[in-house]
């Protein structure tokens, strides 16, 4: 935008107008970058999203020219995050959490040439209902067998043409987007996010859920570990240390011959087995 411009379109207008109120309404502010996105994508999140982040998309320029008049800690920080095609996200929730909630809502998206499978690609047996023609030799170039049934195209048997893992080519991409199969699974991730003042980059935004969950449940365990051992008691735990010392009182009551009603039958057996040992070294011993 020009400085000496008085008017600017209405579009922009409101554009520049939201970006002033919002990063004063909330908390977080985060970018994603749409160059690998598709609006696919952005609609499913903005209705499972809503009420908790608002999805707003800028102009660099525009969105530039916003942050610098924002008395807001770091906000001026985010400037140079704007570049090529961006999207603002702002809520009240960590963008640790958010990130994670991106990474939850995957969807299934139809494959363009150039793609990654997400999964084994299978093309089932079927009457397609398309008419022969030049989709005939699209399903020849993709390596799909058809055959001419009753007006239609038909996929003669199942087939797989492309496994988890693999390159789809363009060819194969189009025959599957007329199928209507989709072999993408496609999510979003924060690329910068500003919490309060402070900034966080894409990698120290990414969260292993399930690496967490684990130390969580190692360090609980030897938390419940170091407790029983020190005998202090908690409701977690209270059973497992009367248990132990229940077997210790027991151990020291057999080792020192204490009897009990339930330590009685262990003793006469170990005392039994000594005497008995006894017995047979005295036969065996020989008078030097």
């Amino acid at each position: 935008m020009h400085e000496n411009r008085t008017s600017y379109p209405k579009r922009k207008a409101q554009m520049y107008q939201q970006l002033l109120e919002l990063p004063k309404k909330y908390k977080v502010l985060a970018i994603i970058k749409m160059s690998k996105v598709r609006s696919s994508q952005i609609l499913p999140l903005r209705k499972t999203l809503k009420g908790d982040v608002e999805f707003v998309s800028i102009k660099d320029k525009v969105a530039q020219k916003a942050l610098e008049q924002l008395d807001v800690p770091g906000i001026k920080d985010m400037i140079g995050e704007l570049e090529g095609q961006c999207m603002f996200l702002f809520t009240n929730m960590s963008p640790f959490k958010l990130n994670v909630l991106l990474a939850k809502n995957k969807i299934m998206m139809a494959a363009r040439g150039g793609d990654i499978a997400s999964v084994d690609i299978v093309v089932p047996a079927k009457n397609t209902g398309i008419a022969p023609g030049p989709m005939l030799t699209e399903f020849k170039n993709a390596g799909i067998p058809t055959r001419i049934d009753q007006g239609t195209i038909w996929i003669a048997k199942d087939s797989t043409p492309v496994l988890k893992g693999e390159t789809i080519n363009e060819k194969l991409a189009v025959v599957l987007g007329k199928l209507d199969i989709k072999p993408v699974e496609a999510g979003i991730s924060l690329y910068a996010a500003l919490e309060e003042g402070l900034k966080y980059a894409e990698a120290e935004m990414i969260i292993d859920v399930e690496k967490i969950r684990g130390q969580f449940s190692q360090a609980h365990q030897e938390a419940v570990s170091l407790s029983i051992e020190a005998a202090y008691i908690t409701a977690d735990n209270i059973s497992q240390i009367l248990s132990k010392a229940s077997q210790s009182a027991r151990s020291v009551s057999i080792e020192s011959g204490f009897m009990t009603d339930e330590t009685k039958e262990q003793i006469l057996q170990k005392a039994d087995a000594q005497a008995k040992a006894v017995a047979r070294q005295a036969k065996d011993y020989t008078p030097a």
